[in-house]
């Protein structure tokens, strides 16, 4: 099978995480830059160029869309899927899960919990942060991956100070409860065709209250609860994700989502847990596409 990878990066870790599994399988591995692609609807059909050559035995591919460049990777994917190539994250899946508000009423309409979050309004800025009382609040941009973009106010009078140069900047944000007993840590859940294949804990490090590996944190293995388990799957469902990560807070009501990610890095999650998530995507495409 043909199954190419769409990336920037052909050295990076995970890429070259998925490039090994396949050719372990006797696949015929291939990485594309979405940059140089060419998009073109000829005669009806959507057709798609590297380089000016014509892409037409593809069986598979796995994007690595970045978050830089989610429009018009989104849009090679989506072309892609025209062609009637099978794909292991849907071009829809990862629009979805970079606009966090999307993202957050999609999993509300499949009664899939999440923190108390507020789209942030000019009119009514005061009266929605008076909602969290005395509580600390989290402001986060609508995009935004590796915590970049997530700000952690402590009281009222500093999330109002935020709130008012983010909106002169013409920047757009959600309010968010912060949930403190998770003492700055989440578990991120690797979804893979609907089962969860690995896990593992990811605690801030001192002085932050993200968890994210790029930032510092660290990581260790971590067996799901039933529950937690059950939210994963049902997350990555709700956004038509064959494969995904999903980030869980752990609650005092239990577990809530906490975001998506259409991307995941395979590094953290392999080297912490030990699972080749790389072959359960291979064998995900396997099972699902056609010759």
């Amino acid at each position: 099978m043909n199954i190419a990878i769409l990336s920037r990066g052909e050295a990076l870790y995970s890429t070259k995480s998925l490039l090994n599994a396949g050719k372990a399988r006797n696949h015929k591995m291939e990485v594309l830059d979405p940059s140089y692609c060419n998009l073109a609807v000829e005669n009806g059909k959507a057709v798609l160029y590297f380089e000016n050559e014509l892409v037409n035995d593809v069986h598979a591919i796995i994007p690595r869309i970045g978050a830089s460049n989610t429009y018009f990777g989104t849009n090679v994917v989506r072309h892609f899927e025209a062609m009637g190539i099978f794909t292991v994250v849907s071009s829809a899946g990862i629009t979805n899960s970079r606009d966090k508000w999307t993202c957050f009423q999609i999993l509300s309409q499949h009664k899939i919990p999440v923190p108390r979050t507020l789209y942030a309004s000019y009119f009514e800025f005061e009266e929605q942060v008076k909602t969290f009382g005395s509580k600390p609040i989290i402001i986060k941009l609508l995009e935004g991956t590796h915590g970049e973009g997530v700000i952690l106010s402590a009281s009222p009078q500093n999330a109002l100070a935020t709130i008012e140069t983010l909106n002169a900047a013409g920047v757009k944000f959600l309010l968010q409860e912060y949930i403190e007993e998770a003492n700055g840590a989440d578990v991120r859940a690797i979804v893979v065709d609907g089962v969860v294949v690995a896990g593992m804990k990811r605690k801030c490090k001192i002085g932050d209250f993200r968890s994210n590996l790029h930032r510092g944190g660290t990581s260790e293995i971590i067996a799901l609860s039933p529950a937690e388990e059950k939210i994963a799957i049902k997350a990555a469902k709700a956004l038509n994700l064959g494969f995904c990560g999903v980030d869980i807070l752990q609650s005092k009501n239990g577990p809530l989502v906490l975001e998506i990610n259409s991307t995941p890095g395979l590094e953290g999650i392999e080297n912490t847990s030990g699972k080749n998530v790389s072959k359960s995507v291979i064998g995900y495409i396997e099972l699902n596409a056609t010759k």
